[in-house]
């Protein structure tokens, strides 16, 4: 299986223009992740593959040690900090000698102080996006969404967290297994780490119970990650259903929250169990205006939003003075099933006495048709997320929708570029004149119900990027236009330089917008794409670079 496995890598990177992801996951240290990788680096060498070890660490292990003669092995750098030198990948080595692969242990790592990218999974980013292909290594544990997770179930916190969309965003994804006995027994042997470390290991992290509830996690992500690539194959089929289910996640997110991050997680493996789209929306009270909450305030909820974007929300504000109202109408609009909301504070009894409720509460009496799930954020209790997998809806549907793909719905006169600052206004005017044509509305009402939808809430987010959308009566077909800012938005609220427009014009019927918001979400967290988009010179090579990057899609191997 691992041969097969292996041999799928091979064709992949063979026919690949773009540097293509593998990651060996495991449930700890010790199981094998760097052995597996490495045995599969000789198998390429094997076969003529140009491959390099960009980093691996042998903690010590003889067994890894072997493996990595006969490799060639990139130097790595050295960083003085605090009387300390630091070995780290040196990214610009290996880009300069440009292998075919490079190896690249411990995907979740944080580089030194002063290193160029903070995390080692953005050194990676950027060896893919020079075209060469990585292996790499990662514990299931350093997924941003397990966190509260790990730390309810393990009382472990764990510092090292990559976003969920690096793990998702892998073209091949292999869980090595092994037995919790097996691994214990390699721990007594001094075969994970020194004796004199194994038994306080053994002791304390590497339990019996720490270790299958681990497994078991390893094992959930990665029938997670089979079931969706399974499902969006079968929905690029040209036979498959439409997708009408309501079952879209929402995480209502408040400017004050100080655990709006155990929410966010929460919500991101829910929506992973369900295999469904989720959002996070923020309304904005006038008394919530910038200028009037504190800047401790808006960094929190600026936060947030990134953690919203890093975990794979597609995120929304919205501003109102009906909090409940505004979510419930955003649940409609959307068709989502499930909304989640922090538990409230304890109310006063003479504040109930005239009759105040909190959101959560007028949530639960007004929703029809939505469940609304109330989360004490404020403790560590997040069972709720962990849906057994025989729980699972026999109803569920891709995340990847029938509509197409973006690739394919683009124009080329519908792609623009401007070199120099742009401001809102006229992006909004530029590309609306790119949908003028038979059967379509005049320029002058698409602008306006786009400044409508902007009026309640920007779609310009916090990651870099803008979403403007509408809903126009009397189209029968979704219609997208993409502009690509290298010179950035003048009057764009939000706090990173946007570098992408994605605009779009869907019926009011129908499940397509939401579908469609899902993809050019998903396709604008992806950096590698993001780099090749801030490079391209004609919409030509933009659409080319889309369609490369969507291409993959229904044929990664599992």
């Amino acid at each position: 299986m691992t041969q097969d496995r292996a041999a799928s890598f091979l064709q992949l990177i063979r026919r690949a223009q773009h540097g293509r992801l593998k990651v060996y996951l495991g449930y700890g240290p010790g199981v094998g992740k760097t052995y597996q990788m490495l045995t599969e680096a000789h198998r390429l060498k094997s076969d003529g593959i140009d491959v390099v070890v960009g980093l691996v660490e042998t903690h010590g292990r003889p067994e890894t040690a072997t493996l990595i003669e006969g490799l060639e092995v990139v130097p790595r750098r050295r960083v003085d900090y605090r009387g300390m030198t630091i070995e780290e990948m040196d990214v610009d080595a290996i880009l300069a000698r440009k292998p075919k692969v490079a190896l690249v242990d411990e995907l979740a790592h944080t580089n030194a102080p002063d290193s160029r990218n903070e995390k080692r999974y953005q050194d990676v980013h950027e060896l893919l996006a020079a075209g060469i292909h990585v292996i790499s290594t990662l514990n299931v544990q350093h997924l941003e969404s397990l966190y509260n997770t790990v730390e309810n179930l393990l009382g472990v916190k764990v510092r090292e967290r990559i976003p969920d969309s690096v793990l998702a965003e892998a073209d091949v994804v292999v869980n090595v297994d092994l037995a919790a006995e097996d691994l214990q027994r390699r721990l007594r042997e001094g075969k994970v780490y020194p004796k004199d470390r194994s038994t306080r290991a053994l002791e304390n992290f590497f339990t019996q119970s720490n270790l299958e509830q681990l497994r078991e996690l390893a094992f959930r992500e990665v029938a997670s990650q089979l079931d969706f690539r399974r499902r969006e194959t079968a929905a690029a089929a040209p036979d498959a259903r439409q997708a009408g289910g309501s079952d879209q996640v929402m995480v209502c997110l408040s400017s004050g929250g100080p655990n709006s991050a155990r929410l966010l997680r929460y919500g991101s493996r829910l929506a992973g169990r369900l295999n469904r789209n989720w959002y996070a929306v923020y309304v904005q009270t006038p008394k919530e205006d910038p200028t009037l909450i504190d800047a401790r305030v808006q960094r929190l909820l600026a936060d947030s939003l990134t953690l919203a974007n890093q975990l794979g929300a597609t995120v929304f504000t919205f501003r109102g003075q009906d909090i409940a109202d505004t979510i419930l109408r955003f649940a409609r609009e959307y068709r989502v099933g499930n909304v989640i909301i922090g538990q409230p504070h304890r109310t006063p009894w003479w504040r109930r006495l005239m009759g105040y409720k909190s959101i959560a509460e007028q949530l639960i009496l007004r929703a029809t048709g939505v469940t609304v799930i109330v989360v004490d954020a404020t403790t560590e209790q997040s069972a709720g997320a962990e849906m057994p997998l025989d729980s699972m809806p026999a109803t569920m549907t891709s995340k990847a929708s029938q509509v197409g793909t973006i690739g394919s719905l683009l124009r080329l006169q519908r792609v623009l570029i401007w070199e120099d600052p742009v401001s809102r206004d006229d992006i909004f005017c530029q590309l609306a004149t790119t949908f003028a044509g038979p059967g379509m509305p005049a320029t002058e009402e698409l602008v306006s119900k786009l400044r409508e939808r902007e009026a309640g809430g920007s779609t310009f987010l916090n990651e870099g990027v803008a979403l403007p959308h509408a809903r126009i009566a009397g189209l029968t077909l979704p219609h997208i236009a993409i502009g690509l800012t290298h010179g950035g938005v003048m009057d764009s609220p939000s706090e990173k330089p946007v570098d992408v427009v994605f605009m779009l014009l869907t019926p009011t019927d129908g499940t397509t917008h939401l579908q469609l918001l899902a993809k050019a979400s998903r396709m604008l967290q992806n950096q590698d794409l993001r780099r090749r988009l801030a490079k391209v010179k004609s919409s030509e090579e933009a659409i080319q670079q889309i369609q490369e990057w969507e291409q993959p899609a229904a044929s990664k191997p599992a």
